[in-house]
C-alpha cells in the first residue's frame, strides 16, 4: 500500500509538477490516501483542478479590486494635469504683478499639496464606492456630492489663471468648499477612513479661500469704464 501511494504520488507530481500545488497539499494527500474510496492519483487530479479553478478566481478578484482603485485614485489628477498647463504660464507672468499676503505659501508647494490632496480624495472615494458596492442607488447622493465638488475644483484653474476673474473664482471656491463639506457629512456614516481622508483636503480650502480673497481686496478689477 505505502510502495503504490508512492509510486502514484511520484506519477501525480510528473503529471502536476506545481512546487507551490504540492507543498499545500502534501498533509492532505496522505490523509486522504489511507480511504479505500479515494487514490492519492484521484486526490491530485480532483484538487488540482479544484486548486486552479480557485487560483483563477482569486486572480480575476484581485484584478477587479485593483482597476476600480487605480482609477478612481487617479481620477482626480486629470483636471490637475490641465490645471496645471494653465497655471504653468501664468504664474510666471499675469500672477506676478498681484499684490499678495506676506503669509501665502511659495509657489512650489501648489504642485506638490495638490498632488497630495487628489490621490487622497480619490483613494477616499474608492472606499466609498467600494462600501456600497459600487455606482448604486444609494452611491447616488455621496458621490454625486463628490463629482460635483470635483467639477467645481477643476473649474477654478480656469476661472482665475485662465481669465483672470479673481471675484468670480472667490465665489466659485466658497462654493466648492460648501460643496466638500456636504460631500464629508454624506461620507461619515458611510466610511469614516473616507471622511478623514478629506480634512487635509478641508484645510488647504479654507487657506486658499483666504488667500484668494486677499488677493480680490487687493487687487481691484478695473472698472468698466476704465
Amino acid at each position: 500500500r505505502i510502495e503504490d501511494t508512492l509510486i502514484l504520488r511520484r506519477a501525480a507530481q510528473r503529471r502536476y509538477p506545481s512546487t507551490h500545488f504540492h507543498a499545500v497539499l502534501e498533509d492532505y494527500v496522505d490523509e486522504r490516501s489511507r480511504s479505500a474510496s479515494h487514490t492519492p492519483i484521484g486526490c491530485y487530479t480532483k484538487l488540482y483542478h479544484d486548486f486552479k479553478i480557485s487560483t483563477s478566481s482569486s486572480s480575476s478578484r484581485k484584478l477587479s479590486m485593483w482597476i476600480p482603485m487605480l482609477g478612481l485614485t487617479a481620477l482626480p489628477h486629470v483636471g490637475g494635469i490641465f490645471g496645471g498647463l494653465i497655471t504653468r504660464k501664468e504664474v510666471k507672468t499675469w500672477y506676478t504683478t498681484l499684490n499678495k499676503p506676506s503669509w501665502r505659501p511659495p509657489n512650489a508647494a501648489f504642485p506638490v499639496v495638490w498632488t497630495t490632496l487628489y490621490t487622497g480624495m480619490g483613494y477616499a472615494s474608492y472606499l466609498v464606492w467600494k462600501e456600497l458596492g459600487g455606482f448604486t442607488q444609494d452611491a447616488l447622493v455621496p458621490l454625486g456630492l463628490y463629482g460635483l465638488q470635483l467639477a467645481l475644483n477643476w473649474a477654478w484653474t480656469p476661472i482665475f489663471f485662465g481669465a483672470h476673474k479673481i471675484k468670480l473664482a472667490l465665489m466659485e471656491l466658497l462654493m466648492l468648499t460648501g460643496t466638500v463639506a456636504a460631500t464629508m457629512v454624506s461620507w461619515y456614516p458611510i466610511n469614516r477612513t473616507a471622511t478623514l481622508l478629506m480634512v487635509p483636503y478641508m484645510a488647504w480650502l479654507c487657506l486658499a479661500t483666504s488667500l484668494n480673497y486677499c488677493v480680490w481686496r487687493d487687487n481691484p478689477e478695473p472698472s468698466k469704464e476704465d
